[in-house]
């Protein structure tokens, strides 16, 4: 598994992409998605330049903290965050992507306020309505930034999407035209705790396209860790 290599493969691969889209590669943000990797294999990733870490589970992501795993980078939590587990991420993350219900930001709120902090959160849109996925309709979009305008503790900084799996990025095109537009649409509300920052969109078989329609962080894990074994 030769981390690095792949590493500076998506590097150059979203410096094209964004010269094609006419951005600057600099303002794209990856977050290598460690889940099922050990704290080893994330420290390599580091030391090779990722700055951004980002765990799908909540167990997970405390053991490897305990082991150091994400020294040196910012550690983002990724994945569904079921509402009894909101106390443990809660001034851990830096940034929580899959903010999905009304309930969860109750849930963050009360947490931050607890611990003194402000948490900063990304809104997810289930932009295909697939019902095997979590987050907002995107008609619900709106109500969503309302609610979460009127609780203290978190920071809205923008929104995220799980794609549909397809075996080809451009598939997943109209989703993110589609995610796109509700960012732009929005990021002119002004709220004093919404700040329309970061598109979060783009995986390991589509994040180039992603970065064509507007990303500005996107999630990679296999094309840098590679293939994850589940029968671990």
């Amino acid at each position: 598994m030769d981390i690095e290599r792949n590493l500076a493969t998506v590097q150059r691969n979203i410096e094209a992409a964004a010269k094609k889209a006419g951005r600057e590669a600099s303002d794209i943000i990856l977050v290598g998605a460690t889940k099922m990797n050990d704290a080893e294999a994330i420290q390599r990733a580091i030391r090779a330049g990722l700055m951004y870490c980002g765990e799908n589970r909540v167990q997970e992501m405390l053991e490897k903290e305990g082991q150091g795993a994400y020294k040196g980078a910012h550690l983002h939590f990724v994945g569904h965050l079921q509402t009894n587990k909101v106390k443990n991420v809660v001034g851990l993350a830096e940034l929580i992507h899959s903010v999905d219900s009304p309930e969860l930001m109750d849930c963050i709120s009360k947490a931050a306020i607890a611990k003194g902090v402000v948490q900063n959160i990304l809104i997810e849109i289930n932009a295909a309505g697939e019902e095997s996925k979590s987050g907002f309709a995107p008609g619900d979009f709106a109500s969503a930034i309302i609610h979460a305008a009127s609780l203290e503790g978190i920071k809205v900084r923008g929104v995220m999407a799980v794609p549909p799996i397809c075996e080809s990025g451009e598939e997943n095109r109209p989703y993110f035209k589609l995610v796109q537009q509700l960012f732009i649409d929005n990021s002119e509300k002004k709220y004093d705790n919404v700040c329309m920052d970061f598109l979060s969109i783009g995986m390991s078989g589509d994040y180039m396209t992603a970065i064509e329609c507007g990303a500005n962080m996107i999630r990679i894990g296999s094309a840098i860790f590679g293939p994850r074994n589940y029968r671990l």
